[in-house]
């Protein structure tokens, strides 16, 4: 071996404990979803007491995250980090990492809605480890004024292209979920009128807090959060009609659970999904 291969080697030497930790954390990379403590340890072949003080400290460098059942899962500098491999025009792909987060995290369903000329329809959907599921089906049309997704999207839709649909809603010529015929009473005009007032306010509410909820409203003692995706806005800022009133919204992340699950008033709750949100750059 020549002096020069001896100097290397010696250069080469490193930290172990780094290096276990380092592979603690590809474990749960490689993993993809939230590990108890006790797979991690297997997986480690290393005992879980000492993998224990390994997470400690990923956790405290924000690689790790502990959740509310005992599981580890990556922490946002990880995600932070995964940022630079996302393609930045694949809004689908960044929409499918915010969502299983989401889900992993407060352990709720997510779906991801598109905007379509019939209303937003379900595109995909993610279902958290619960006995109980709460999804809706993929290929639901939502209803834009009982459902937290469709509620949003008619808060970001030119008024030319929502009322019409609201009316139609209200007026009960179609079951938004079946698309079947309904023998509902029209109601008068004037009943339209008042409701579409209170109805375009309750859209400003929505512009105005950053998101959409509805509780108990499609379902007893379901609730749902609806945050909009909002995409760039056009290079040209003389583009931009400032007195529409609207962003084009093309997509939209609901998070559905129970009212224990997700509570409306708990604000935190609300915090960490914007929060996730924000780190891959969907809102």
């Amino acid at each position: 071996m020549s002096s020069i291969e001896t100097t290397a080697n010696k250069n080469q030497g490193g930290i172990q404990s780094l290096e276990i930790g380092l592979s603690v954390l590809d474990v749960l990379i490689d993993y993809h979803e939230p590990m108890m403590l006790k797979d991690i340890a297997e997986a480690m072949q290393m005992h879980p007491a000492k993998v224990h003080r390994y997470l400690v400290s990923l956790i405290r460098k924000d690689y790790a995250r502990k959740l509310s059942d005992g599981r580890y899962g990556l922490g946002t500098r990880v995600n932070a980090l995964g940022h630079t491999n996302f393609d930045q025009n694949n809004i689908l792909q960044r929409l499918t990492h915010a969502a299983t987060e989401i889900k992993d995290t407060i352990n709720c369903g997510v779906q991801i809605a598109k905007w379509f000329s019939e209303g937003p329809i379900v595109i995909h959907s993610f279902e958290p480890d619960s006995p109980i599921s709460i999804i809706t089906r993929i290929g639901s049309r939502m209803p834009l004024t009982s459902s937290a997704t469709g509620r949003l999207f008619a808060s970001y839709q030119p008024e030319t292209v929502i009322k019409p649909l609201v009316l139609t809603e209200w007026q009960g010529d179609i079951d938004i979920l079946s698309s079947a015929p309904t023998p509902t009473t029209k109601p008068k005009s004037s009943e339209l009128s008042a409701k579409w007032k209170a109805f375009t306010e309750l859209q400003t509410d929505i512009r105005t807090q950053g998101y959409a909820t509805v509780a108990g409203d499609m379902l007893m003692g379901i609730n749902a959060i609806s945050i909009p995706v909002i995409l760039p806005q056009p290079k040209d800022i003389n583009d931009i009609d400032p007195s529409a009133n609207d962003v084009l919204l093309e997509y939209a992340l609901t998070i559905i659970g129970t009212a224990e699950q997700l509570p409306l008033d708990n604000q935190q709750v609300k915090d960490r999904i914007l929060a996730i949100a924000k780190r891959y750059q969907i809102i």
